[in-house]
């Protein structure tokens, strides 16, 4: 049998959820099951704090649990971000498919998602945080003020575009 399940640790558990929608709770019951917890109220606590800033988007969730209580925390990855910061009407991802983000964002959006995103990234220099984030644009399939992200990441390469520090 396995070891006894202490209830006064804290436990970390991550989900991918689509914010502002009550996930499956068949496919959280496997995740925090055996912790002891209602499936079916985690999603609703999931779908409540995803509601507000997350609606539409997939996003990580992450979860801490103490004592059988658990903490909702989003943590929004880099593509997330950029959708959001693109300002798009909300969508119903159920009736439209393979949308299209061509919207432009300016640069000092670039630094700001780069600022929020530098713990998790690999980067060493804020620059190459920042070019993470133009190459997520270009997955993302949107534009830096006006110009493609490739381009913007080769004029940072030759010391055209001077990135702050942070």
């Amino acid at each position: 049998m396995p070891p006894k399940f202490d209830p006064n640790s804290i436990i970390e558990v991550y989900v991918r959820a689509t914010g502002g929608e009550v996930g499956a709770a068949s496919s959280l019951a496997p995740k925090i099951g055996p912790l002891g917890l209602s499936p079916k109220k985690i999603g609703e606590d999931i779908a409540k704090e995803t509601a507000k800033e997350w609606k539409g988007l997939r996003v990580t969730v992450k979860l801490t649990v103490q004592n059988r209580q658990a903490k909702v925390s989003v943590i929004p990855s880099a593509a997330a971000l950029v959708i959001k910061a693109l300002k798009e009407p909300v969508r119903d991802r159920k009736k439209e498919k393979n949308i299209v983000h061509s919207g432009s964002l300016s640069l000092e959006d670039v630094y700001e998602i780069a600022r929020i995103m530098r713990d998790r990234s690999c980067a060493a220099a804020f620059a190459g945080t920042v070019k993470e984030i133009l190459g997520t644009c270009v997955s993302v399939g949107c534009k830096v003020d006006g110009q493609e992200p490739r381009d913007v990441q080769q004029q940072i390469d030759d010391g055209e575009i001077d990135v702050p520090s942070a």
